[in-house]
């Protein structure tokens, strides 16, 4: 078992929806990151014990299961659970609820890394909290995929992180990046799609100023993989989402 569920309401605002009034998925991921940080904060292992210590949680990965992607909602609970560490990587689910129906779960790791040295560092000698206990794998648990490397660039924009994108952290927000590694996609496949998975690993954080090169390859016709350079060619980024027509 993890640390207790917490839940809370969520308003989508029409500006955080699309024009078929579907969530924005930079929107979707900052409800993900504003939950996961108040519950941690409350638990005793959020910012404000991490920050003078010179800790920061990383977030590493997601995997996202959709039953039906958040549309036109108003009635909206967001529910997330730390569900413990093993060595270097700590877990949080979250479940999206539209009234008493679940539409959507997820599942992410993170780590915890030193913000001077930039090192990884053992949670257990970090986090000693009951609310953080050591992970078994569970039913709720998603399976995170392994990403397949992109063969063939079919699409490809650049972007430069601006100083809005920038986090408490002093890295790009994690929300920015799935805005950089869809937008190369057609105006016409976003407008008629909605996305059905998705997974997410974030490789390595891009800072202010610096040249983000997004690539896109067409695995199927639902399914685009997604990477995020930068000019020194590290990837920072990779993402794979299967979509669903509507």
């Amino acid at each position: 078992m993890g640390g207790k569920k917490y839940s809370e309401k969520i308003t989508v605002k029409y500006s955080e929806t699309d024009q078929n009034l579907s969530m924005k998925p930079f929107a979707l991921l900052n409800f993900l990151q504003d939950i996961a940080s108040k519950n941690a904060e409350d638990y005793g292992f959020g910012y404000s014990f991490m920050h003078p210590k010179n800790y920061a949680w990383f977030l590493i990965k997601y995997r996202m299961e959709f039953e039906e992607y958040p549309f036109d909602v108003q009635d909206l609970t967001l529910l997330t659970e730390p569900r413990g560490y093993n060595k270097i990587f700590a877990y949080r689910n979250f479940v999206l609820k539209k009234g008493d129906k679940i539409i959507a779960r997820m599942s992410s790791m993170w780590s915890i890394i030193d913000t001077v040295d930039h090192s990884i560092l053992p949670i257990q000698n970090i986090v000693n909290n009951p609310n953080m206990p050591v992970f078994k794998k569970g039913d709720e648990d998603l399976t995170f995929a392994k990403i397949t490397p992109i063969q063939n660039v079919e699409e490809e924009k650049e972007f430069e992180v601006r100083y809005n994108d920038i986090d408490v952290n002093g890295h790009a927000n994690n929300g920015n990046y799935i805005v950089w590694a869809f937008e190369p996609l057609s105006f016409d496949f976003r407008n008629s799609h909605r996305i059905k998975t998705l997974d997410i690993i974030y490789k390595k954080e891009a800072k202010y100023g610096e040249t983000i090169i997004s690539q896109v390859e067409y695995k199927n016709e639902t399914t685009t993989l997604h990477c995020l350079r930068n000019r020194n060619g590290e990837d920072l980024c990779l993402v794979e989402c299967e979509w669903a027509k509507f």
